[in-house]
């Protein structure tokens, strides 16, 4: 499940990945939110919180991960990367190479520090 995170400034956009995340959670939650936050705005921040209660992706929220990315590449301004995952840091720091924005990845013991730098 992905569920946003409240009490974000009004440019950034934030989510928690609870237990198994599906395509179905990006195409109803996650999605819905960034068009509107880019409706609103030419560039976007994302505060991203895999914590302990992750389980994992199905195939299709990968792809739908990949899609939405791509497809707004030029607005990531900052995207704050927090988990614990090893290959999902390792993942999110070589596909921050090539974002335009800033990629940061961030220990769950970090998230207020996460909150902080994407923010700012």
């Amino acid at each position: 499940m992905v569920e946003p995170i409240e009490g974000l400034p009004e440019n950034v956009v934030g989510f928690r990945g609870i237990g198994r995340i599906t395509s179905e959670d990006y195409e109803t939650v996650l999605i819905p939110a960034v068009e509107a936050k880019l409706a609103e705005d030419k560039k976007l921040r994302l505060l991203y919180c895999l914590g302990e209660e992750f389980e994992g992706f199905d195939a299709g929220a990968m792809w739908d991960d990949a899609k939405v990315g791509l497809r707004h590449i030029t607005a990531w301004e900052r995207i704050a990367f927090v988990t614990d995952v090893e290959w999902l840091s390792g993942a999110a720091k070589m596909f921050g190479f090539v974002m335009p924005g800033y990629v940061r990845v961030f220990k769950n013991s970090e998230i207020d520090e996460a909150k902080e730098w994407v923010s700012s």
